[in-house]
């Protein structure tokens, strides 16, 4: 029997809550009885630099690193670090995209703007094979009273596409609430509650 390894790549920077993105995700998936492994990739800067984690799960799993090309979901934090790693995304893949751009400290420190003014359509257009959804994460996390549960909205995207497409993969709500509880602060579970069903309710 085939040992069919799903990957999921997260790209963004420094800040936006990817790590507790990506254990969130391996949390729930582990609970489901899958091999999981985890790779994160740090930028220079703690607070505004790249940063990546790499989720594969399956029957069984070698390696948490993602080879070019093979991921099958890009979840994209931020746009221009979505667009930078759209060549790890396989033809026919899901790219679920934050419609949110915060300009690199590195651009910041050195006064320069080189923040590509048509992203929107070079995503669009390296992206063309996806099966793309934009997402205004932050947008919505505002409305909600706390910016920083922006991460938390994109896990529920997520895991809506998740529970839709993946034929090995069984769940609900009630396993993501779960592995939040555990995760988040008492203080911060139920605003984090309302943004997951945020995103959970945008997929399709």
């Amino acid at each position: 029997m085939e040992n069919r390894v799903t990957s999921i790549l997260l790209s963004g920077v420094g800040g936006q809550g990817i790590i507790l993105a990506s254990e969130l995700i391996c949390d729930v998936l582990v609970s489901c009885g899958f091999d999981v492994k985890k790779n994160e990739i740090h930028g220079m800067s703690q607070r505004g630099g790249s940063v990546t984690s790499h989720i594969r799960f399956g029957e069984k799993v070698a390696s948490p690193v993602i080879p070019a090309g093979e991921a099958d979901y890009l979840l994209g934090f931020e746009k221009l670090e979505g667009y930078r790693y759209l060549y790890m995304l396989k033809e026919g893949g899901v790219l679920l995209m934050n419609d949110y751009e915060l300009i690199p400290s590195s651009m910041v420190v050195k006064k320069v703007s080189l923040y590509p003014a048509d992203l929107s359509d070079r995503i669009a257009a390296a992206g063309a094979g996806a099966e793309t959804t934009w997402i205004a994460a932050q947008e919505i996390a505002e409305k909600l009273g706390n910016p920083r549960t922006a991460n938390i909205v994109l896990v529920g995207l997520l895991a809506g596409r998740l529970q839709k497409i993946q034929k090995n993969l069984s769940t609900d709500q009630a396993a993501w609430i779960s592995a939040l509880e555990a995760r988040v602060k008492p203080r911060y579970v139920e605003i984090n509650k309302k943004a997951f069903a945020e995103g959970w309710n945008r997929s399709e």
